[in-house]
C-alpha cells in the first residue's frame, strides 16, 4: 500500500535514492526529502514490502502541473510492478491536489527508464529544459 513518508523515513529513502543512482553531489537529497514532506504542495510517497521500504516517489504540484522526482525501486524489486504502483499513487495524489497533468525529467541517456515510462503510457513532451544553479 502506498503511504506518505515521514521524517523518520528520510535516511532509508535517501539511501534508496543513492542505491538507485538518483543522487548527485550538488543536490542534498536529505534536504530535498525534508522540504517535500514539509511543503504544502508536495510529499514523498513510499511502498513497503515485508516492512522494508522498497520504493519511493516525490511528488509536487506547482499550481500548473504536477511533477514527479526520485522514483526509486530497490533493484531486487524492479520488474515486479513497484514502479507502476508508485506512479499510480503519484497520479492519485496529484489529482487530489487538482493537478491536470503530471510530468518529470529523465536524463536523455537513461534509455532503460525512458522505456519503463513509455510502457506505462507516458509520451515525450518534446521540450528542452534549461536551468542554472541559484546557490
Amino acid at each position: 500500500m502506498i503511504e506518505k513518508l515521514t521524517a523518520t523515513d528520510a535516511r532509508l529513502a535517501t539511501l534508496l535514492w543513492e542505491e538507485c543512482d538518483l543522487t548527485r553531489p550538488w543536490n542534498d537529497a536529505r534536504a530535498d526529502f525534508m522540504k517535500a514532506i514539509n511543503g504544502p504542495c508536495s510529499t514523498v510517497l513510499g511502498l513497503r514490502q515485508d516492512g522494508h521500504l522498497v520504493g519511493t516517489v516525490m511528488v509536487g504540484y506547482d499550481g500548473h502541473r504536477g511533477w514527479a522526482y526520485y522514483l526509486a525501486v530497490k533493484p531486487a524489486y524492479q520488474g515486479r510492478g513497484v514502479g507502476r504502483q508508485l506512479m499510480a499513487g503519484a497520479e492519485t495524489w496529484l489529482r487530489g491536489q487538482g493537478a491536470p497533468k503530471i510530468q518529470f525529467m529523465v536524463r536523455s541517456e537513461n534509455s532503460k527508464v525512458v522505456d519503463f515510462y513509455t510502457h506505462l503510457g507516458y509520451v515525450p513532451q518534446y521540450v528542452q529544459v534549461l536551468g542554472r544553479r541559484l546557490d
